[in-house]
Parts: C-alpha cells; structure tokens; sequence
C-alpha cells in the first residue's frame, strides 16, 4: 500500500483488471473480496494474536506481508474504537504486541497518519486521532467502517453519495461518445452476464465495479473522476442490499445494458434515468434513497 497521500481517492480502483477478449469470459481474472489507560496505553485484547505469523494466514485485501498486515489490523481497532480518540500509541508496544520491527511500526503509522487516522506530534508521540480528522473518503476507512460498528451508517453515506455521484456520471459520459469506452462497456455487461449464469459472484462483482469506475473515469469531470475509487470500494462491501448491484440479478444486468445503450445513442437523460434505476433495483434500498429536500 502506498504511503502517498494522492493515493487515497483511487486505492479501490481495478488497476490491474483485465478485459476478457472473445472467446476468454470463463478467464476474466477476479480477485477475492473480501473483505485502559496508562493515561490511555492501548488495550490489544482484541488484536490478533497471530498477526506477526504470515505463513498462517492470508494478507487481506491490502495484504504483502507484515506491514500491509498491520495497518490493517490497527486501523480497523481504531475505526472500531478499540483504540478510542487521543489514545496514545506507543511504538515499541505496538512492535512487542505484533512481534515486528521498528520499521514496519514506523511505516504502517505513517500510512494511517496520512489517513487522518493517527497524529505524531513532537513531545506528544503518536496519537488516534478523533473521526473529524479522519480521511472518511479513503477506500480502506470506507472498508474498515462497513466491517465495523459504524456499519449502518456507512452503508447509508455510501448509498447517498452514490446517488450524487452516478446519475450526473452517467449523463455526463453519454455526451462524450467514444467508441471504444462503450465497447469495454459492453464488455463488462457481458462479463457480468456469463458470470451471473455460472452462479459466479465473484467475477460478476469484479466486473461490475469495473463498469462503474470506467463510467465515472469517462465523464469528462476530473473531480467526479477522483470519486470513483469511493464507488469501488461502495461496491466490495457487503452486508445487505444497498442497490441493485448488491446482488447478480436480471433486472441490474438489464439496467447496466440500457446505460450502455443509452450511451451509444448519447442519450444522457435516459442514461441518467437507467442508472437512478440500478441504484434502487432492490425494494430494501428504499429506506436509504435520499429523499427530495424541502425548500
């Protein structure tokens, strides 16, 4: 995972997907998803006592070794609120803890400083930081916050963001008319087809998140554009249906199609309308549609 802090809009993108040419949809690649005080010395009761022991268990979603690892573990207890505001994190009991060197403490702190997670201040030392301060548009706190206590409440967020973002896309990207971004398009709904026939959800998840990602990336708005890691990341965590690609099911497959048409023919109004539709597939997702406001 990088350090950078330019990364944290776009960690969620589908870098490394790959489009399946003819005759190649059962090789789409798919990857799995997942998914006290001494005034305050950390609590690590609910750490994972087998974190230092990597032979024995998967990486995780940011996984390559101990200090993917490790950011992983301390940024879900401070998410969580195991390790609660202004909590002081004291690097040599965190590497004792973990069985990990200074180094890897060093990096993986760093990370979730750039996250807005922790601060380190001179004379201070290394803190948690409170949930203002926290970069709540990072994939991974997004990740982490779904998996967590906070879990309603961030699928509700999402759920709303999505349907600022994704409407305005879709209109925006049917004015641009380019052949071969409608081609790859149509290449994801085939995708998610064949996948939805295999009972594959996996794949069809895979390549779902590719659609709307390239959809956004293709409406001609570089700020939308920064958005669509926060999409992906909406699309890999789960827990209940949210909108209609929460699940592989006819009607998402048919709207995904009519975004597509309405995009070859540069309809925006009908792209638009398709994909409000998509968003509220499913009759559980009402509750979380943002109602008109009053003026």
């Amino acid at each position: 995972m990088s350090t950078l802090a330019h990364t944290m809009m776009t960690a969620a993108r589908s870098a490394d997907s790959g489009l399946a040419g003819p005759g190649e949809l059962d090789r789409y690649p798919y990857a799995e998803t997942h998914v006290s005080d001494r005034v305050g010395a950390p609590a690590w009761e609910g750490a994972d006592p087998e974190l230092s022991r990597v032979g024995r268990r998967a990486a995780g979603s940011r996984g390559r070794g101990l200090h993917g690892q490790l950011v992983q573990q301390l940024g879900q207890m401070i998410v969580s609120g195991d390790l609660g505001a202004d909590r002081p994190l004291v690097p040599e009991e965190i590497g004792q803890r973990f069985e990990v060197s200074r180094t890897v403490v060093r990096e993986s702190l760093r990370v979730l400083e750039a996250k807005g997670l922790v601060s380190a201040r001179p004379n201070v030392g290394t803190r948690v930081r409170p949930v203002s301060d926290w970069n709540l548009l990072d994939p991974d706190i997004i990740e982490w916050r779904a998996f967590g206590p906070q879990r309603d409440d961030q699928r509700r967020e999402l759920s709303e963001l999505r349907w600022t973002i994704e409407p305005l896309a879709a209109r925006l990207a049917a004015g641009h008319g380019r052949e071969d971004v409608q081609q790859r398009l149509g290449d994801m709904v085939e995708i998610m087809g064949h996948a939805m026939g295999q009972g594959d959800a996996i794949t069809f998840s895979r390549a779902d998140s590719e659609f709307h990602s390239l959809l956004i990336q293709v409406a001609g708005n570089r700020m939308l554009e920064h958005l669509s890691g926060i999409v992906s990341a909406a699309l890999q965590v789960s827990g209940g249906p949210v909108t209609g690609c929460d699940r592989p099911n006819e009607a998402s497959l048919g709207h995904h199609g009519r975004i597509v048409d309405a995009l070859a023919t540069g309809d925006g109004v009908a792209a638009e309308s398709a994909m409000r539709q998509l968003l509220t597939a499913h009759p559980e997702v009402e509750r979380v549609v943002p109602a008109p406001r009053e003026h």
